[in-house]
């Protein structure tokens, strides 16, 4: 059997030129990723996603065009399944409450009882870098999105 593991993520930008990105720590390793997650069985991409950021951001989103979707192989850092990620631009279509900070893995007061955490920052564009990001997918995907843009 050859496990796959379909991901799917939103590039979100703000009207002051911020993108939302999501630190997160699980089993003691940190990591700093876009929102998204994890394709359930009998889900679209467009549903997961749309379920992804209501679960984890809870706030609805639209779809506005597709960025990228992996085109190398890459194994999962958790398991040993092979990551397939699908990136979109999406906005927000319900206002954004969720707690933010401009500090890196601020988890104060967001530790969830399985000891995982998670805490979501506002980067202007100009500034988050390839190197900001933890997983190559989301590097590949950012850069793809920033060239179009700049």
């Amino acid at each position: 059997m050859f496990p796959f593991n379909v991901r799917v993520y939103g590039i979100l930008i703000n009207d002051d030129n911020e993108v939302l990105i999501s630190d997160e720590k699980t089993e003691n390793v940190s990591f700093t990723k876009f929102p998204g997650g994890g394709l359930e069985y009998g889900e679209g991409l467009i549903d997961a996603l749309k379920r992804e950021y209501q679960e984890e951001c809870n706030f609805d989103i639209e779809i506005l065009s597709h960025i990228y979707t992996t085109d190398f192989y890459e194994k999962s850092s958790f398991n040993d399944s092979q990551i397939i990620s699908i990136y979109y631009l999406i906005k927000n279509s319900t206002p954004i409450q969720i707690r933010t900070t401009k500090k890196e893995f601020d988890f104060e007061g967001q530790e969830y009882e399985d000891g995982k955490a998670q805490s979501f920052r506002w980067v202007k564009i100009e500034n988050l870098k390839e190197i900001n990001l933890t997983f190559k997918t989301d590097q590949m995907a950012w850069n793809i999105f920033y060239k179009d843009i700049k």
